[in-house]
């Protein structure tokens, strides 16, 4: 049996963080088909604590797929209440490639420039700000300047 064991109080906590979750995979009575196991698998990798609901009225039709799922997913069983059944699974870790050479994107920021005659409205323009570049209080673009590095460290290298 791969499933995950939890003691009480898990069970516990789980319950509790899934209350206010609102069912994320519908059970069909066609019943457990490989569409909705994949589903499911997809939600509880998204997710890990899930909610599915089953249409079908047959209890234990739903205690039977409730067993079925956390076996073959190899997920906890946390809640079995009425037609709605609450399984958990540790989510994976995500890895998350980082790029060296990536750079900051553009920025898009608006710029009022008031008229010196008094009544008429402002201009409004949109200047793009590459990641390298500032904006000054005037409205100007600036290009950031590199960083200054010690005498030390310019020795150094």
């Amino acid at each position: 049996m791969p499933q995950i064991q939890l003691t009480p109080g898990e069970r516990k906590v789980h319950r509790a963080e899934a209350h206010h979750l609102s069912p994320v995979v519908m059970i069909g009575n066609d019943g457990l088909t490989a569409a909705v196991i994949k589903e499911t698998e997809a939600a509880l990798n998204a997710h890990g604590l899930i909610k599915i609901r089953v249409l079908g009225d047959d209890r234990q039709a739903r205690e039977d797929m409730f067993a079925q799922l956390a076996d073959q997913l190899n997920a906890a069983p946390i809640q079995h209440i009425g037609k709605l059944l609450v399984l958990w699974r540790p989510q994976p870790e995500k890895i998350k490639a980082v790029d060296e050479d990536r750079m900051a994107g553009p920025r898009d920021f608006k710029v009022l420039k008031y008229s010196k005659r008094g009544g008429q409205r402002p201009e409004v323009k949109v200047l793009r700000v590459l990641g390298n570049q500032r904006l000054t209080s005037g409205g100007q673009i600036k290009r950031a300047k590199p960083k200054q590095k010690s005498v030390k460290k310019r020795q150094a290298d």
